[in-house]
């Protein structure tokens, strides 16, 4: 089963940080049911992401509507964006790494989205509204590392926009199968023997569910 596996930390490489230790954890879990596999690796803070900004994705969608030539940096940036989006739809598996920041992705996580929500490659418009084009079994997991606990219906509960932000693009816009949540919370209250006491459970049945054939 082809993974893509998607690090949104800025310091994806420190192991200190609990969400690249959920990383380390997925792994390990990966290759004991696929031992002669390897999943595909995406550092975005060790990558060229293309933005939505002057010179860059906002030129060149602009150039690309209107037929006008391209300079030869807008061709790279258009390369880069278009080579992402091709890596993305070639893996049915995407695992997302990411820590919760100001309650949402990491600022290069969404920079990423913004070069795979591509209209007529992984959804559409319709009369009626957008349709989901990645219908054939793409399924999503995130794996997310958080400072409070988000899970206790209170306040903090609705300021998890990470959560429901990729849930409504990979599900609703562009029609994932499945999407599954591994959350190592309270990193900021809790002793990290209390942040990882219910991990291992939550990480098995995630990821039975993910590889779970239909």
């Amino acid at each position: 089963m082809q993974t893509l596996l998607i690090n949104a930390h800025p310091d994806f490489a420190n192991q200190d940080h609990f969400s690249n230790q959920l990383e380390e954890q997925f792994l390990t879990k990966y290759q004991q049911l696929f031992p002669n596999e390897q999943p595909t690796v995406l550092n975005l803070y060790d990558s060229e992401i293309p933005r939505i900004e002057k010179g860059q994705l906002l030129d060149v969608w602009n150039k690309q509507r209107s037929g006008e030539k391209m300079t030869a940096d807008e061709d790279h940036v258009a390369q880069v964006s278009n080579n992402l989006l091709t890596q993305f739809k070639a893996h049915h598996r995407i695992v997302i790494v990411s820590p919760l920041h100001n309650f949402n992705v990491t600022s290069r996580m969404k920079d990423y989205i913004d070069n795979i929500l591509i209209a007529q490659q992984t959804f559409k418009y319709t009369e009626t509204g957008s349709v989901g084009l990645m219908t054939d079994d793409y399924r999503v997991m995130l794996l997310q590392a958080s400072g409070s606990i988000y899970t206790n219906n209170d306040r903090y509960t609705p300021l998890e926009f990470s959560h429901f932000y990729l849930k409504e693009m990979f599900v609703e816009m562009m029609g994932f199968d499945q999407f599954n949540i591994v959350r190592a919370q309270g990193t900021s209250v809790r002793s990290p023997e209390e942040v990882w006491q219910s991990v291992p459970e939550e990480l098995d049945q995630a990821i039975h569910d993910f590889y779970a054939k239909k």
